[in-house]
Parts: structure tokens; sequence; C-alpha cells
């Protein structure tokens, strides 16, 4: 069964994610609204005043009364209007450049401690035919990570360096995977449009339970290390027991007075719960005791600059989170890269409203 297109209506700098034919998979033409896809910058230019002196000579004749006189070319009068149209020139440029001096001197403040933007720290490889749906980090430089669309869907380990597959565990045709969480040595995964999953062994990948659950539909998982925490593309986050499966508690996640729709992949940080949003350049950071969205990270540098290398690629997707060593990992569908990433307070003024660069309107598959 394949996802439709949803029929999202974007308004300002906004573009429309072009899919590839299964609608989640995005053409590298396509652009985010740019928002985007990650900060206007203002730019000063500099002119140039020019003034063109036209000077007028006349005949001059002798009449009954003296006549005004004329002002040459090396009259006071003109010397003194050049010096001061000079001055004036200058003290325009003195003050230009006093203001780009000061705006740079002020582009160091940050603008909200709620907005972030990223620092890349390293670039790895990344396999580029993986339409990756769950990341997560399992020790000693691996990554482990859930890959979908059906025929293709897998729960593979990686090495962070190489980027070559370690392990792999290929789905049925049937099942087009979703996202991947770690707890007690057991890989549990959910599958998109159903409420299916599976749990493998950690070690070898060998699938030896399937579960059911109570989500509307299976798109991201992550945990505390006590309850697993699953989102199903619409704005809930949940809290499911992990010996059950039945949800818990179910949280509305919301920035200001707004829902935050198509709640993806998701990761488990210094009691956060981070969430990619599908079809965005943006990390919501959520309190995962009321649903509150306390934190954006904006990161639309990535993949803007790997559809200027000429890489065909789909949407970011994808956390993950060495604790011991404090490093986050993020990545995309069909993105040859992997980045650790740092995060930076916000010292720019954004390019849009962070409502419009985050939020998207809900979509629903049948």
């Amino acid at each position: 069964m394949e996802k439709r297109p949803p029929k999202l209506l974007l308004t300002g700098h906004w573009s429309i994610l072009a899919l590839f034919n299964n609608p989640r998979i995005r053409s590298s033409s396509s652009s985010f609204p740019q928002i985007p896809k990650s900060n206007v910058q203002l730019h000063m230019a500099a002119g140039s005043l020019r003034k063109k002196a036209h000077g007028k000579r006349s005949s001059l004749v002798k009449p009954q009364q003296p006549p005004p006189m004329p002002i040459s070319s090396n009259s006071p009068f003109r010397t003194r209007k050049t010096v001061f149209l000079v001055s004036v020139v200058s003290a325009l440029a003195v003050i230009a450049l006093s203001w780009n001096t000061w705006s740079s001197f002020r582009s160091t403040d940050v603008v909200s401690e709620q907005i972030h933007s990223i620092e890349v720290v390293n670039e790895f490889p990344h396999d580029p035919a993986a339409f990756t749906q769950g990341l997560l980090y399992g020790g000693n430089d691996t990554l482990l990570e859930s890959t979908g669309l059906n025929g293709r869907s897998s729960v593979r380990e990686v090495d962070l360096q190489t980027g070559k597959i370690k392990a792999l565990q290929n789905m049925d045709y049937a099942y087009f995977g979703e996202g991947l969480t770690l707890l007690d040595q057991r890989l549990y995964q959910v599958t998109w449009l159903e409420k299916t999953g599976f749990i493998y062994d950690r070690y070898n990948l060998t699938k030896f339970k399937k579960f059911t659950h109570d989500m509307k539909d299976g798109w991201g998982l992550a945990t505390d290390g006590k309850v697993l925490f699953g989102s199903d593309g619409s704005s809930s986050l949940y809290r499911i027991n992990p010996q059950t499966m039945k949800v818990i508690t179910e949280l509305v996640v919301k920035y200001k007075s707004y829902e935050v729709h198509n709640l993806n992949e998701l990761e488990y940080i210094n009691n956060e719960v981070w969430a990619n949003i599908w079809q965005s350049d943006c990390i919501a950071r959520i309190s995962p005791v009321d649903g509150t969205v306390i934190g954006w990270i904006l990161l639309p540098e990535l993949r803007e600059g790997l559809i200027a290398s000429g890489n065909r690629i789909d949407v970011l997707n994808g956390i993950a989170w060495d604790a011991d060593k404090k490093r986050i990992f993020v990545t995309g569908k069909f993105w040859p890269k992997l980045y650790e990433i740092k995060l930076q307070p916000l010292r720019k003024h954004l390019r849009a409203p962070v409502e419009q660069m985050c939020l998207r309107a809900p979509v629903h598959f049948n």
C-alpha cells in the first residue's frame, strides 16, 4: 500500500515537495520552504554617489546696470559647494561603515534561546540507497538503522566511520519499515500503515517476536530506558508500555497554541523527546511531561548543501544520540552523508517565522 501525497497549501516563500512514486519520497529538485531547509541575512550594498556638474558659459553684455558677478569654475563659491558635498558623502560613508560594524557586532547576540542552528562537527558516509526511517547509536562507533519502502525495508547495523553495513535483516515485501529504538538489548521496530511491529535481537538482528500497538500508525520510536515513546505522523506523542505495547498516555504536541503535526522519527536526549517534522528541515524538542515544544533546531543548510552538490535526496529524517560522548548524529532519506552536529544559539534573524518554517498541515493516509 502506498502513501498518497498530502495536499498541502504553503504560502510566502514556501514550495511544495515533489515526491517520488512513493509519496514520502521527494525529488532533489524540490526544496522546502526557505525557511528553511534551515535565516535572512540583511546585506547592505554600498552605493556610490555621483554628481555631475554642468557649467554654462554665457557671453556677457555690458548693461546700464552692472550685472551679477558670474561664478567661474574657479570661484570660491563653487569650491565651497564642492567641499560641502564631499563632506556629506564622506559623512554618509562613515555612517554606513559604522552601521555595518555595529550590525556585525550585534550579530553575536543571541536572537532566541528557544531556537538553535547547528555546527557540523564531522561528516560520515551514509548509504544513499537507504530510505532512513529509524536511527540510533549502538555504541562502539556503530549505528542501528531501519529503512523503508516495500521490498527494500530492512534493519541494519552500520559502521559509523565507513558507512558499511555490518549486519542486515531484510523485511518481507508486505512491510514498510519505520521507527526503531533499543531497550534492554532488544530492537523495537514499527511499520507504516500497520499496527504491527517487530522485536529483534540487538546483536544478530534475528527477529523473534511480533507485536501489535495502539497507535493509529507506526512512524517513530524512542525510549528513556523505561518506557517507549511513539509517533504516528499526527500531533500525538505516545508513552507505551514495552511489555504489553499498550499506550499509557497520549500527549498532543503544541508550540504556543499550534498543534505540531507530522511527528516522524524520534530520539530521547537529555530528558527531551526530539522529533523530525516530516517535510521540514526542523527538529522539535518536546517535553515528555506535557507535550510542549520547548525548542527548535533548524538544519536547512544540510539538505540545501546536498542538493547543490547534485544529490537526489529526500527529507531530513534520522536522529541518533551517543550519550557517553554527547554526540548528536542526523541524516535523511537517500542522503549520502551522515552528520555529527553541535547546537548553536541562533544569532541571526530568521527569514520567516518559525511557525512557517516548521509547522505543517496534518496529513492523512489510507
